[in-house]
């Protein structure tokens, strides 16, 4: 017997619901990574509060080309200055997201799950 993702005689053809979720994945995965970098920037910021002209991070989020999902990247913020209320409330957004991301990749999975214990 075949998994519900393969259509009947055509081996290697996803259905609708195999493409959905493998979309999902590549979503909540990006959306996981970008919070990673965000929190590397915030604790960073944290970390390097006290020298003197320090220039913290700031961060540039843009859609994937050809994908589903976000690519965030990191870079030098133009001017020196101490933002360390944005780097904690920044620290914590991060985490939130993180946490909403995963609890959807956790759901999509055991959807998964459920839907090849049915069919199969």
């Amino acid at each position: 017997m075949q998994p519900s993702c393969v259509k009947a005689g055509r081996p290697g053809t996803m259905t609708s619901q195999a493409r959905t979720a493998m979309s999902t994945s590549s979503i909540t995965l990006s959306g996981m990574n970008a919070a990673l970098t965000s929190l590397g920037a915030a604790a960073h910021d944290i970390a390097n509060l006290n020298p003197p002209n320090f220039r913290g991070q700031q961060l540039q989020q843009a859609s994937e080309t050809g994908a589903a999902g976000v690519s965030t990247t990191p870079s030098r913020a133009a001017e020196p200055g101490d933002a360390s209320e944005t780097d904690v409330a920044g620290a914590l957004q991060a985490k939130n997201s993180f946490l909403a991301n995963m609890t959807v990749f956790r759901k999509k999975d055991k959807m998964m799950g459920a839907q090849l214990n049915i069919s199969g």
